[in-house]
């Protein structure tokens, strides 16, 4: 549903609003939203020995349950970094996991900083605040007018690729982890983020195509939560980054008048 604002207002020929509503670049869907692409990873030399191998029993229980750790958690702090020949996006933010819900401040990175702004999606929605002077974090209640909503594309945005990953990384049920060997999933090294020791995973399968087990890397710890996903878009030479905890998690809230999709 859209509010009355939203459906009233439009953005005008010729400023950076036209970004917000239409695909940014071609790239394929990634394998988390359901289709095939590369993956890119450097794991430092330091790091430990490099795989990769088949998952130990360990490993794929912990692989299974990173999803479900989200989820137990409610809610988590993301920056979600997207790649973009001019710069690219910065979102950083908070995902409802939960709700379905994700809310956060947009800032382009280089060169690009006409998108600057908030912004709050569901699976199916985006909704973007355009802002002239941007803060560094998005305010813990969203405005109340000026907010433009479109569908979330499912093809064809590396912005909106990389939303539907951030928000699909909660789910209310461990999956199986017999299957995550068996569709390809393996263990790539070990590696450090904010101080904590992660191994490093791979796969699996995305929907059990053969060969595409090696389409998005898990950075989990040793109790299951999710530190890093990191997956590369076809068409950049740079992969998307979703770091959590990257700052506090605040609650999302919904955009005043709009009931977000169950």
């Amino acid at each position: 549903m859209r509010s009355k604002r939203t459906q009233q207002r439009r953005p005008r020929r010729g400023t950076g609003l036209r970004r917000w509503l239409r695909p940014w670049w071609v790239v394929a869907v990634l394998g988390v939203a359901g289709a095939t692409v590369a993956t890119f990873l450097v794991v430092g030399g330091d790091s430990g020995p490099a795989g990769p191998r088949a998952l130990t029993s360990d490993e794929a229980n912990r692989l299974a349950i990173t999803r479900f750790r989200n989820y137990q958690a409610g809610g988590r702090a993301v920056t979600i970094t997207v790649p973009n020949a001019a710069g690219g996006l910065v979102i950083k933010g908070s995902i409802d996991y939960r709700g379905k819900l994700a809310y956060g401040v947009v800032h382009g990175a280089g060169r690009d900083t006409s998108s600057d702004g908030l912004i709050e999606w569901t699976a199916a929605t985006v909704l973007v605040h355009p802002m002239a002077n941007t803060p560094a974090e998005a305010p813990a209640s969203p405005p109340g007018s000026d907010w433009f909503s479109r569908p979330l594309q499912t093809s064809g945005s590396a912005l909106d690729t990389s939303l539907a990953i951030a928000l699909g990384l909660g789910s209310d049920r461990p999956d199986n982890a017999q299957l995550l060997p068996q569709n390809g999933a393996s263990w790539i090294g070990r590696d450090q983020m904010g101080g904590h020791p992660v191994d490093v995973m791979a796969g699996p399968s995305a929907n059990g195509k053969p060969g595409t087990a090696d389409t998005v890397r898990y950075w989990i710890g040793s109790d299951g939560t999710m530190y890093r996903v990191q997956v590369k878009v076809a068409s950049e030479p740079q992969p998307v980054v979703i770091d959590f905890d990257t700052q506090k998690y605040v609650p999302v809230l919904p955009v005043p008048e709009v009931t977000p999709p169950r």
